[in-house]
């Protein structure tokens, strides 16, 4: 009975010595977490998808709380949620924050099936970046859309799939989130995000092909040659190229078109605009004009055909 006693009284010391070091290490070691954090945390969407520049939405809740503190939210947004789910933010933390234009995916190739034929068949694992890292793909274009779907693969919102006619991706606008998941999924750079344009209307370039134009052309009819008339139509400085290709600002561009009417290889294009008006049709059978030749009059001819 006494070995009993002994060794409940042994084990019960040791709990009470464990918990009082336990104690003690809690709270010197205590950290400490703003409340604010776990505010903001419920506020925002929960997709973790890493748009923000953030691991997680957690992360990004500091970093915004940590802003506050610092007088500013400049850099900080969450795309899923935009402007609606960072007013809240902004609202709960104090602070004000500027409206920003929403933005969306932008598939920046039109090297369709037709336009773009295979000239080799790919066996390999079937995805983007595995295809990339063995060379320029099933087309004889190094730069455009490889076809595999890894922008499809990392969108967690269902907002851009595979056209099974051209071989291109296409992006739902009223889906996307413009968290750029698929801007980073694309080995080859090709998808881009850029403002939504009033009414949803935006021009861009639809190639990167830094080939020359010769070869450019010969790998894509619909490649940009980098000729130049674009930049020279356009009056607001929007528009510039780089390694043999043409890139329209978006913050410059005033959608007047007109650089869509001068390329020759229709590779810029314009997304939601009302379609053109139809000319006039012209009548075929016109009043002939008796001041067209000056000195000549048709009714004589008219008298002999009359005598005839």
């Amino acid at each position: 009975m006494n070995f009993i006693l002994i060794a409940v009284t042994v084990l019960g010391g040791i709990g009470l010595i464990a918990a009082i070091i336990l104690y003690v290490c809690s709270k010197k070691f205590a950290v400490y977490e703003d409340p604010r954090i776990a505010q903001v945390t419920e506020v925002l969407p929960g997709a973790n998808c890493g748009g923000c520049g953030f691991a997680g939405c957690g992360g990004l809740a500091d970093a915004l709380v940590k802003g506050a503190d610092a007088g500013s939210l400049d850099g900080l947004k969450c795309p899923v949620g935009g402007q609606e789910v960072m007013g809240k933010v902004a609202d709960l933390l104090g602070m004000a924050i500027a409206n920003g234009e929403p933005m969306v995916a932008v598939v920046r190739c039109n090297g369709t099936c037709t336009l773009r034929p295979k000239i080799a068949e790919y066996s390999g694992l079937r995805s983007c970046a595995a295809m990339n890292a063995c060379g320029a793909g099933e087309t004889a274009c190094g730069f455009g859309c490889l076809g595999c779907g890894d922008c499809v693969a990392a969108c967690q919102f269902d907002a851009i799939h595979m056209n099974p006619e051209t071989g291109l991706p296409e992006v739902d606008e009223e889906k996307c989130t413009s968290c750029g998941a698929c801007v980073k999924a694309c080995p080859r750079h090709i998808i881009e995000l850029r403002k939504k344009g009033p009414k949803g209307r935006r021009v861009f370039v639809s190639c990167v092909n830094k080939d020359k134009g010769p070869v450019a052309m010969k790998a894509c009819k619909a490649a940009c040659i980098g000729c130049g008339k674009c930049e020279k139509e356009c009056k607001f400085g929007a528009i510039t190229i780089d390694g043999n290709v043409s890139y329209i600002d978006f913050n410059k561009c005033r959608l007047c078109k007109k650089c869509v009417e001068a390329c020759p290889t229709k590779a810029i294009h314009a997304v939601n605009f009302p379609a053109p008006k139809p000319k006039p049709e012209t009548s075929e059978t016109s009043t002939p004009s008796t001041s067209s030749t000056p000195g000549i009059s048709s009714e004589p001819k008219v008298e002999k055909e009359e005598q005839a």
